[in-house]
């Protein structure tokens, strides 16, 4: 059993458990140790937070202690730093980033050679190095430590090059919120150099506004500047912009499900569709449905884009995602990368002659409700006997017509239940129950 790695890294509030200076440092310590390669060099980029620069210099005290080679990215989207691990043929990469969490957390995320996430067996070693006592290698043996000042650009032509050169944008106006993060120096520019009319929202970083009041995660700011702009559609991406949802020019959210359906559309009509599209226990029966009427099959796993990358794999599948809109084109890059996601969407939208209004008359999304229950401490509520009798409860009175999903988050002390079916009304009474439910199991 993993220790300190989660779902998807390290993650967790700034100055306690394992978010702290000292342990970051020793993280650096053995991570060097186990991915360094002998002397090696491992890329280290980050999202805005005002934290990000402690933990930075942390890691980097610790990874030259290991005798690691550094190259700093500054400011850079956990995708990119996926992307430039590859190009640069770094030994791994590193990310300081909470992705769509507030500013107050923070947390690292750690990549391959090969720019995925790492397997099982490489975290459990890191945390086996933890175990051991920090020793620093000789002085003539210390990693270098240098930046690389134009890692923003080879990223935004990278982004660029995952759809056709005689594709673009112009006439396009498109509102992009970057929710104070990684993408505000990179994602306005790739559309912009593709010819769109580009509203920038959530573009300043301040050290303390990463998701506040903009993002994919609170979109109410952007469905009102692009109804307010009269633009196309508008994109919104998380914090480390691994994830992106979009609006119409209603105003109307459109969720992961949706924009997978779009690109998976479009890679069939071209011939370029392979395997199985991947979603999770979290994806739409509505999403589900749409694309076996496409004559695509459809598979679950845990959520998780590393369940997802690991079930791509096993089918030789290109496209996978989640509803919260992280999504990942096997055919384009190795991990979540919603500035590449947007543009497969707008790209699918230009081959299919299609607008992003007409989308709802293909993918009738069932109504979902996720509502989040927090943990005061770490406790197994779901195997209790009460909680389980309430599920099984709404499963009957659903019928068949819906499902019930109570899981704990992989990044959070949450407990997310979800309830979806073809009546909203029944939908949400039965969240909020099974919600009541899990409460008083928490209080008793």
């Amino acid at each position: 059993m993993r220790r300190y790695f989660g779902t998807d890294g390290i993650r967790g509030r700034v100055g306690e458990g394992h978010i702290t200076p000292d342990f970051v440092l020793k993280l650096g310590w053995a991570a060097g140790r186990v991915l360094g390669n002998g002397r090696g060099k491992i890329l280290i980029g980050k999202d805005t937070r005002i934290s990000g620069y402690m933990f930075e210099s942390a890691l980097e005290a610790g990874l030259v202690a290991a005798g690691v080679d550094i190259r700093l990215l500054g400011p850079m989207t956990t995708p990119g730093v996926a992307y430039l691990t590859r190009t640069f043929r770094a030994s791994a990469g590193i990310v300081i980033t909470a992705s769509h969490n507030p500013f107050d957390d923070n947390g690292i995320k750690f990549f391959s050679a090969e720019g995925d996430k790492l397997p099982d067996e490489v975290e459990l070693a890191i945390e086996a190095e933890l175990d051991q006592p920090l020793r620093t290698v000789e002085s003539s043996a210390l990693g270098k430590v240098k930046r690389i000042d134009d890692a923003n650009g080879r990223y935004i032509e990278f982004c660029k090059s995952t759809i056709p050169a005689s594709m673009n944008f112009r006439g396009l106006k498109l509102v992009v919120d970057c929710a104070n993060g990684a993408t505000y120096n990179t994602a306005p520019f790739v559309f912009e150099e593709l010819g769109a009319n580009v509203v920038r929202l959530g573009t300043e970083p301040d050290g303390f506004n990463i998701n506040h009041g903009v993002g994919s995660t609170q979109p109410g700011a952007l469905r009102e500047a692009v109804v307010r702009e009269g633009a196309d559609l508008g994109i919104a991406f998380d914090g480390d912009g691994d994830r992106v949802l979009m609006v119409d020019s209603r105003g109307n959210l459109i969720d992961g499900d949706q924009l997978l359906y779009l690109i998976a559309k479009s890679r069939l009509l071209t011939g370029a569709m392979r395997g199985e599209v991947v979603g999770t226990l979290m994806s739409n029966l509505g999403f589900e449905h749409a694309l076996k009427r496409l004559g695509i099959g459809f598979a679950r796993t845990k959520v998780g884009d590393r369940y997802i990358m690991e079930r791509l794999k096993a089918s030789d599948g290109i496209l996978g995602g989640e509803p919260s809109g992280h999504i990942i084109c096997r055919d384009r890059t190795t991990t979540g990368d919603g500035i590449v996601s947007a543009l497969q969407v707008l790209a699918a939208l230009d081959r299919l002659g299609a607008r992003l209004d007409d989308l709802g008359a293909e993918v009738d999304l069932y109504p979902q409700v996720l509502i989040n229950v927090r943990l005061d401490q770490p406790r197994d509520v779901l195997s209790l006997p009460e909680v389980q009798d309430a599920v099984a409860t709404a499963e009957n009175e659903l019928a068949g017509r819906g499902r019930v999903l109570l899981r704990p988050s992989g990044t959070e002390p949450l407990v997310r239940v979800m309830v979806e079916g073809s009546d909203r009304s029944q939908v949400e009474q039965l969240a909020e129950r099974l919600a009541g439910v899990v409460r008083a199991q928490l209080i008793a």
